[in-house]
């Protein structure tokens, strides 16, 4: 497209292209054609396309009282580049408004959409006039029966920080598999501030890590900071199995937390379980990839630990993933927990007695969390939920947690022993988790 910066027409293809409601921002935002472009305009392309989703429900609300028939159909490619102008207005300050109106014109130009593009122009025209989003507004941005269910849940306080950090950037992580990866950052003039908890675990302060010598000779991985620590809560063992491996990142941790051990990393996607297999070849024998479906498993008693890290909503993931908010429905959390539950079930049954299951999902969602525990719990005569300030102490005696952040996280615990960690707590993603014995 002439006349449109390479970032803004970027984009503006993710955008239509999420649209459709099946492509996933990440996937898109790591595809060849961002990967080609510049450092500044990956960071502009990046900033436009999660900026835009995040705040759409609240761009919305304010472009469509400005249109001339309010409640008359857009076309797509009309509204993405209103969105994405609007953005540009009420939410970044270095951007000229000139620069955010007129290439969001051509947007619509080019797409297709000549006759409307005075109409673009007009409102975006009227948008730069409003007062620009302040705090307070963040939960305009969710869809209105989220935001409730989580006042009910968790009151207005933990709400407001759940929203606040949707709208923000998440804070990049990465896991050191050698001490010496901090020494060589530094000398490659990358920042980075020690973990919130965990002793491997890094945030990235400034430089883009993935194009470091250490990222790209395997030294350092990035993974958000609450992911790695599910996988380090998993028990011991010398057979383990990972239910829902890919991509891959959990059972890495499993394999360098039991180096003698025999792991079973399962996926039910063909495609993801390649991904999976190249991504763990470097480990040789030591794990087995299978296809598998994890409601469904053919072993019994057969693993002294078990992760269940289970397909959920992602309510726990809106700052990092957040067109999850525009098309998530309420009854999808009834049909996710039948089958949570079901790989559940699976996972006590793979289980040897005296093993452990761990359960963990980054949803919020009480049916996707304690509800699916205390079913299965219920209808099982040879499982006990482990109150999980048992296993943060034993983490800490290892250093595999840091004396500060096992503190903080025996915090996170109820009383019941399920480990929360919400959104706004630690600058991670929200997670929860349960361990689980298998009894004779």
């Amino acid at each position: 497209m002439a006349q449109v910066s390479p970032a803004r027409k970027a984009a503006f293809a993710i955008l239509m292209e999420l649209e459709g409601g099946r492509a996933h921002s990440d996937d898109l935002l790591l595809s060849r054609k961002v990967e080609a472009l510049s450092e500044p305009d990956r960071r502009l392309t990046t900033a436009l396309v999660l900026g835009t989703l995040r705040w759409q429900i609240d761009l919305d609300r304010r472009i469509r009282p400005l249109l001339k028939h309010p409640d008359a159909k857009v076309d797509s490619e009309v509204l993405i580049a209103l969105r994405l102008g609007a953005f540009q207005l009420l939410h970044m300050e270095r951007i000229p408004a000139h620069a955010a109106i007129y290439e969001s014109v051509e947007l619509a130009k080019q797409a297709g959409h000549k006759f409307a593009s005075a109409m673009v122009n007009a409102v975006l025209r009227k948008v730069s006039t409003l007062p620009r989003s302040s705090r307070g507004d963040e939960q305009q941005a969710y869809p209105g029966w989220m935001v409730e269910r989580w006042k009910g849940f968790f009151g207005a306080e933990a709400t407001g920080a759940i929203c606040r950090q949707g709208q923000e950037q998440p804070g990049i992580y990465v896991r050191l598999s050698k001490d010496a990866a901090d020494a060589e950052f530094a000398a490659e003039d990358f920042e980075l501030a020690s973990g919130k908890f965990l002793a491997a675990a890094r945030q990235v302060v400034s430089g883009d890590v993935t194009r470091s010598a250490a990222s790209r000779g395997g030294r350092v991985r990035i993974q958000d900071e609450g992911s790695q620590l599910m996988a380090e809560l998993v028990p011991r063992g010398r057979r383990i199995l990972d239910c829902c491996a890919a991509p891959g990142g959990k059972t890495l941790i499993l394999a360098e937390r039991n180096p003698e051990s025999q792991l079973v990393a399962c996926d039910r996607s063909q495609q993801r379980l390649a991904q999976l297999e190249k991504r763990l070849e470097w480990l040789g024998e030591r794990v087995q990839c299978r296809l598998a479906d994890a409601t469904q498993l053919s072993e019994t008693a057969e693993f002294d630990a078990v992760l269940a890290d289970v397909p959920c909503s992602g309510t726990g993931t809106l700052g990092r993933n957040p067109e999850i908010r525009h098309r998530l429905q309420l009854e999808d959390l009834h049909r996710q927990a039948a089958r949570q539950r079901a790989i559940l079930q699976s996972a006590l049954r793979a289980a040897r007695p005296g093993g452990h299951v761990l359960y963990s999902t980054c949803s919020l969602e009480p049916e996707e969390n304690e509800l699916v525990i205390e079913s299965v719990l219920s209808e099982s005569r040879s499982a006990r939920l482990v109150p999980m300030q048992a296993r943060i102490e034993e983490l800490r005696s290892e250093e595999v947690l840091t004396a500060t952040g096992a503190d903080r996280l025996a915090q996170c615990v109820n009383g019941k022993g399920y480990l929360r960690l919400m959104p706004g707590q630690f600058h991670t993603d929200g997670f929860f988790a349960a361990l689980i014995e298998k009894t004779p």
